[in-house]
Parts: C-alpha cells; sequence; structure tokens
C-alpha cells in the first residue's frame, strides 16, 4: 500500500506540491492518505490526521454525496468532524481543508466556527465573464474560471463562506488561500452586478485571518469582513464583482496589498469604516467601482503606492471625519467608460466632487500623480472646470507636491469655506487653487 501511494504521490501530488504553496502544497500528501479510506478516517487510530481533501471525504448519512456535487455541504462535515477530533480547549490545532483543481457546485453555505482552518486550493483560476457575456465567443477554446473553481450557487442574500462565532475567543487563524468563487450570472442582463451572492462573509470579531491568491468574479459582495484586527488581504484577484473588499464595523491593524480588483459602478472596490492602523498599499485597482477607495471615520491609517484607474469622480474618498491619514505616492487615472454595456452609467456625482475628496482633520495627501483625461463635453456640470482634489471639511490638512496632468483647464485643490489651518503646498498654480476661507496657507507652484 505504502508503494502504491508513492507511486500516486510523485505522479500527482508531487507536482501539485510545486504549484501550491505553503500549507496547500504539504496538504497533498496528508490528503491523499485521510482521504484515502473515508471510513478508516473516522477510527480512533485517525483521530491525528488534520489534512483533509475534498475530493475523497464522504458525509456518512450521505454517502453518494461529492464534492463536485456540493463541496459546501462536504466541507461543513469536516469542520464538524474536526470539532469531533479535537475537543480539547488546550490542543486545538486546527486543519487544512484541500481544493483540487477542479469545478465544484456549492449548493449549503459553509459555515466556519473554529480557528486555526486553513481552506487551499490550486489556483485562482479567475477568468472573465463579463467579457464572455458580452461578445461574440465563438472560437474561444475556454468559457469559465478554472484551477479550484467553485460555483457558487446558493440561495441570494447568503455567503458561500460564512466566518462566525459567537463564543470567547474570537476566531483566529483562519486562512483562505488559491481558490476561485465565482457568482455564475447577473440577472437579468448579465450586467447588473446584482445577484445576493457573498463570497466571504466575516461577521464576528476576528484576529490574523488571511485572505490570498483567491480568484473572486461575478459575486454581488466578494469579501465582506466586520471587527477585523491584525487582517491580512493579499495577492488576489478580484473583479466583475459589485463590491469588492468591505471592512465594515470597525477594524485595526489591517493590511490590503498586492491586490488586483475592480467593482461594479454601484459598490466600492475598496471600503473601510472606522478603522484604525489600516494599510492599503501596491494594489492595483481598476474600473469601475463607485470609489475605488473609500475610508469611512478611519484614523491613523496609510494609502500608499496604489494604482487606481476610474471613470467617475470620487476615486479616493476620506469621509466621515477622517483623521491623521497619509495619502502619498499613489497613480490616479480618471477617465471615461468605453464599454458598450455601461455607457452613460454613472455614480452620480459631479466633477465638482473631486478625484480625491477629503472630509477631516490633520491628514496629509501628498507626492499623490493624478492623470485627467475627459472630454470637455463629458464634464459635469457643463462647462465647469473640474476638481482634482477637493477638501470639504476639516482642520489642519495639509496638501502637498501633488501633480496634475490634464486635458482640461481644472482647479487642482479646492477648500471649503468650512475648513480651517489648510496648508497647500506646490499642487498647482495660483489660479488653480481656490480657497473659500482665509484661514489658509497657500505656496502655489513656481
Amino acid at each position: 500500500m505504502e508503494t502504491q501511494l508513492e507511486t500516486t504521490r510523485s505522479s500527482a501530488w508531487g507536482r501539485r506540491r510545486l504549484l501550491g504553496a505553503g500549507v496547500a502544497g504539504a496538504a497533498g500528501l496528508g490528503a491523499a492518505a485521510l482521504g484515502g479510506s473515508p471510513a478508516a478516517a473516522r477510527d480512533g487510530d485517525a483521530d491525528q490526521n488534520t489534512v483533509y481533501d475534498v475530493t475523497t471525504w464522504r458525509v456518512g448519512n450521505r454517502p453518494g454525496l461529492t464534492a463536485k456535487q456540493d463541496i459546501g455541504a462536504i466541507i461543513n462535515d469536516i469542520i464538524a468532524d474536526i470539532k469531533r477530533r479535537q475537543p480539547d480547549r488546550d490542543a486545538k490545532p486546527g486543519a487544512a481543508i484541500v481544493i483540487p483543481p477542479g469545478d465544484y457546485d456549492l449548493r449549503t453555505p459553509v459555515v466556519v466556527d473554529i480557528s486555526f482552518l486553513t481552506i487551499a486550493g490550486y489556483g485562482h483560476g479567475f477568468n472573465s465573464l463579463s467579457i464572455r457575456y458580452n461578445v461574440d465567443t465563438t472560437g474561444w477554446v475556454e468559457l469559465n474560471p478554472g484551477g479550484s473553481h467553485i460555483r457558487v450557487l446558493t440561495p441570494a442574500s447568503t455567503a458561500a463562506f460564512a466566518v462566525r462565532r459567537d463564543a470567547a475567543p474570537r476566531l483566529s487563524g483562519i486562512v483562505f488561500r488559491d481558490f476561485c468563487l465565482d457568482g455564475v450570472s447577473f440577472e437579468p442582463d448579465q450586467n447588473s452586478y446584482r445577484n445576493g451572492r457573498t463570497g466571504i462573509e466575516v461577521s464576528t470579531d476576528n484576529d490574523s485571518l488571511h485572505i490570498t491568491g483567491m480568484g473572486f468574479v461575478y459575486l454581488e459582495r466578494a469579501l465582506v469582513v466586520r471587527g477585523a484586527d491584525a487582517l491580512r488581504v493579499h495577492d488576489n484577484m478580484i473583479a466583475e464583482c459589485g463590491s469588492c473588499v468591505e471592512l465594515i464595523g470597525a477594524g485595526q491593524a489591517t493590511i490590503v496589498s498586492d491586490n488586483l480588483m475592480g467593482a461594479g459602478p454601484k459598490g466600492p472596490t475598496i471600503l473601510a469604516q472606522n478603522h484604525e492602523g489600516l494599510l492599503v498599499t501596491g494594489n492595483n485597482l481598476f474600473p469601475r467601482g463607485r470609489s475605488l477607495i473609500e475610508l469611512s471615520g478611519c484614523a491613523r491609517s496609510s494609502v500608499t503606492a496604489n494604482r487606481m484607474q476610474g471613470f467617475y469622480p470620487g476615486m479616493l474618498r476620506l469621509v466621515d471625519n477622517c483623521k491623521e491619514n497619509l495619502v502619498t505616492a499613489n497613480h490616479l487615472r480618471r477617465g471615461i467608460e468605453g464599454f458598450p454595456p455601461f455607457l452613460g452609467v454613472s455614480n452620480g456625482l459631479d466633477d465638482l466632487y473631486g478625484v480625491i475628496h477629503v472630509r477631516g482633520d490633520n491628514n496629509l495627501i501628498s507626492d499623490n500623480l493624478i492623470a485627467y483625461d475627459v472630454p470637455p463635453d463629458r464634464i459635469n456640470p457643463s462647462g465647469a472646470e473640474p476638481t482634482m482634489i477637493l477638501v470639504a471639511g476639516g482642520d489642519r490638512n495639509v496638501i502637498a507636491l501633488n501633480h496634475v496632468v490634464k486635458n482640461v483647464p481644472a482647479q487642482h485643490v479646492v477648500l471649503d469655506g468650512s475648513t480651517s489651518r489648510s496648508k497647500v503646498l506646490d499642487s498647482g498654480a495660483v489660479d488653480e487653487i481656490t480657497s473659500y476661507t482665509e484661514d489658509v496657507a497657500i505656496r502655489p507652484t513656481p
């Protein structure tokens, strides 16, 4: 048996170890051993097994059910088995659930209510469904996402993966990595960004969760996390979803880094509420979110070195009394929609709102490059000079060394009359800065 297992491992799992990362690569061997005999895996001798393969696991009272038919029911049963095997609160190492490449339907929402669980696949498998549904696909050699590909077929207003626990302590050390969550379709015309489906929703306080290497496509909400502490959202492909990342309620010490993301016109690409010490860096954010980065009531957070391309005003927003935040070294490109299904769609804001919109105290907006390229007849209100940076309210904000490249006359910085003690340094010529208050210090660009 060992010889046969070793041969199987070298031909199949060996390659997966090279393709996978971290625990996912190491999981292959353990999963093969555990999954080879589901009945034996439930015996007392197997109590130390901590790696599960969804393709070989069988639900006790539904032996005919496979992961391809309902991976949600399979994973829920595995989580129940983990809890059965690890009853001692002094010894709960958690486990890894491995999803080999393949297509899986998820009809039963997964409830993750244990710490130290890793759910890992072998590839984010992203493929654009928006292009597929809006062009002639004659001659295409593939149509759907791949890798470890999960089709989310849950009822509306439910999450494919619901992470929650009411008991103390808060959930910790949960990892989602390297698989694809696919919402399949948007009704009624594939372009509404509406289907009621959420990829991952964390609804109770949590610590040190990692979401990495994932693919999300055609979900109304891709990732929603409430009460995050030391959350890491890194290296994901999240696109063609109504919203991409929503950090709601409150949180602290979170990192959102090195992701590629694009939301729908009614949702945010990255939204953070009441966060302290948030770091948003190194992301490549593309159309067509209502906003690209939106901080609401956040303090002492940093938005640095992101590339943003958007079709609407308010690409980057600090609202609801944001304080002491650093926004620096970002590249913002403001253009117009060119994809036929979305021509004429807007986020409801006009060009006086600002490409960057700030409301709060002691924020530093510096060293950003804004490239504005909107035809004159597409500017709203008609005939207006669009605003690049609007400080809509607050005290002691500093706007410094920002560079604007534009195709029309524009106001680089506008200060509302409610602002006080602002400083505007080297961010535009005299006629490109407007202040509606005298409580300001301005040094125009020479």
